[in-house]
């Protein structure tokens, strides 16, 4: 133990590993974006497979209301439109 009393050795095992761990986490960052760039490569659109990864995620009853929501806010900006347009006399 060091003179304040604290376990040194013990905290720099903490460190190192959260060091692996970003070291790790680089690297997979690293990889990922080569599989984009090799789907976009092959002609695919990348804002659309991210959106599939997102949807991936999430349960069945989870997107079904992200969808739900997302049609009721589009009918209701629709209507929105309508309701601004100038009406005949």
């Amino acid at each position: 133990m060091s003179d304040l009393g604290i376990a040194g050795g013990r905290i720099r095992s903490f460190v190192e590993r959260i060091e692996h761990v970003e070291a790790e986490i680089a690297e997979l960052s690293e990889g990922k974006k080569e599989i984009f760039a090799e789907a976009k490569g092959e002609g695919f659109d990348i804002k659309i497979i991210k959106e599939i990864v997102k949807l991936r995620k999430q349960d069945a009853n989870e997107r079904d209301e992200h969808e739900t929501l997302l049609d009721v806010y589009m009918r209701a900006m629709d209507g929105a439109e309508a309701d601004d347009e100038p009406k005949a006399a």
